[in-house]
């Protein structure tokens, strides 16, 4: 399974990194005022390829390959819809919504009547997988999918604010999933893998100053895939842990609205999502992306610590 899950990577790097300047060129001479933003088919593409090589082998990939390109596919219409169709708004609120509550409903479905999967969720600290405990949510359990993975999903967008933050967190990340799902032999090692080589091969393009974006595409689909990753392998808890960024991110959203509104106006932030505030306290870009990735590389350390 390591060899499978290194040439994984190897290919998906390869497809990624050069897929890049292909699209970056026509992208660029057609929208020729700003830098390329539908980059997240770069790395859709390149997962779903080196996928299609092992899925016959490994079948538990395909549930976290439709989470995946599923919410991939609801970002390229936002993007579609603004880059192309040339409406800024993209897709409303309640569209957006609605695709991710559909794919998500379909995922939960999967693992309430999977036999592979099973629905109780390891609690890090607790003597890992063989001897640690399990929460059963019992009713609870499609809601909490629900929450986290819809959760998770909109964290990652909101991570997705600058140069090469988005996709160096989520290298981190995955590189954790795919570490645990080799030792574990969880049977997703190949897209966790896939996924770390697509964004190896992006950074390079994606790193300070950005000759592309990943998008709306790019970020709701990684959102996807570390959700329906963590829940394959029974570790949605831990997206709590790995995915602190992500939790952050989203947070100060959510308070900067509601204290907008109680307050009458006032900003708890300098400006959110929170990498923008920082940047406000004259952090520079290329600063606010290496602390969140450090970060995010401690926590990953910490987390499997749990194991």
């Amino acid at each position: 399974m390591i060899n499978e899950t290194i040439l994984a990577i190897i290919i998906a790097f390869a497809i990624s990194a050069m897929l890049c300047p292909i699209v970056i060129g026509p992208e660029s001479h057609l929208k020729k005022q700003g830098t390329p933003t539908m980059g997240g088919l770069i790395i859709l593409t390149s997962i779903i390829i080196t996928s299609l090589f092992y899925v016959k082998d490994y079948p538990k990939i395909i549930p976290v390959l439709f989470v995946t390109v599923g919410f991939g596919i609801v970002g390229f219409l936002d993007d579609y819809i603004k880059i192309v169709m040339k409406r800024s708004e993209g897709l409303t609120p309640v569209q957006k919504m609605a695709g991710q509550l559909v794919i998500t409903g379909i995922f939960a479905f999967y693992l309430l009547h999977s036999k592979d999967v099973g629905t109780e969720m390891l609690v890090p600290f607790t003597g890992g997988f063989k001897n640690g405990i399990y929460l059963n949510f019992g009713i609870l359990f499609v809601p909490a999918v629900f929450f986290i993975v819809i959760g998770t999903d909109n964290g990652v967008n909101f991570t997705d604010g600058l140069d090469g933050l988005c996709t160096s967190v989520t290298i981190l990340v995955a590189t954790f999933l795919t570490v645990v799902a080799i030792g574990e032999r969880t049977g997703i090692s190949p897209i966790t893998g896939a996924v770390v080589g697509s964004l190896l091969g992006f950074l390079l393009f994606n790193v300070y100053p950005a000759r592309v974006f990943m998008g709306d595409t790019g970020s709701l689909g990684l959102g996807g895939f570390v959700a329906s990753s963590a829940f394959m392998m029974q570790m949605p808890i831990f997206i709590a842990i790995i995915g602190f960024i992500y939790m952050i991110e989203v947070l100060s959203v959510i308070i900067q609205v509601t204290y907008f509104k109680r307050t009458g106006g006032k900003r708890f932030f300098k400006m959110a999502p929170i990498h923008h505030h920082f940047e406000l306290c004259g952090w520079s870009e290329t600063r606010v992306v290496a602390v969140f990735a450090i970060i995010t590389a401690v926590l990953c350390l910490l987390a499997y610590l749990g194991l």
